[in-house]
């Protein structure tokens, strides 16, 4: 065995280890870790000076950034700029970015990628971030939505309602 050979041997066994915390409820602090790092170099901000929520609606859910201190603007903009490729990635379907950062396709991706045209994606500035609403009015997009949307609120260990939330967002 070449030693480029066994260099992609172990990279791909380290991959795959990864993904295994995900699947097994909670991530562990290692994939946590992990998902952390990549997040930040795909991003283009840090963990550490944002706050990320996941929201789960009747019609969809949104995907949600802030910066922690609102005179961070450097943050604020980079969420805003984020957040405005993000809706427009996955409005064509390109989920490149979460798989990146989870180390897998998260659930609800390729239902999302065949259903695209019946999902809606809208970038929505808020005070200190934005925001990515995401909107269907079909019952196989939705489900996909929602599972999407609740393997982020465990990968990332935000805390969010895993439950369909009944308030309309503000």
């Amino acid at each position: 065995m070449t030693i480029a050979t066994t260099i992609r041997l172990l990279l791909c066994t380290a991959i795959l280890a990864v993904p295994a915390a995900a699947r097994s409820g909670e991530p562990d602090a290692r994939h946590a870790h992990a998902v952390m790092v990549r997040g930040d170099r795909a991003m283009g901000f840090s963990h550490a000076k944002t706050l990320h929520h996941f929201r789960l609606l009747p019609d969809g859910g949104a995907i949600e950034v802030t910066a922690n201190d609102a005179a961070d603007t450097a943050s604020r903009n980079a969420i805003r700029a984020h957040l405005g490729l993000i809706a427009e990635r996955f409005a064509a379907g390109d989920f490149a970015m979460p798989m990146f950062v989870h180390g897998i396709a998260p659930p609800g991706v390729p239902e999302m990628q065949s259903l695209r045209g019946k999902i809606h994606y809208a970038y929505e500035p808020a005070e200190n971030g934005g925001r990515v609403r995401i909107s269907t009015r079909n019952a196989r997009a939705l489900v996909a939505i929602h599972d999407f949307l609740r393997f982020q609120i465990r990968d990332h260990g935000t805390g969010d309602a895993l439950e369909v939330l009944e308030q309309p967002m503000r």
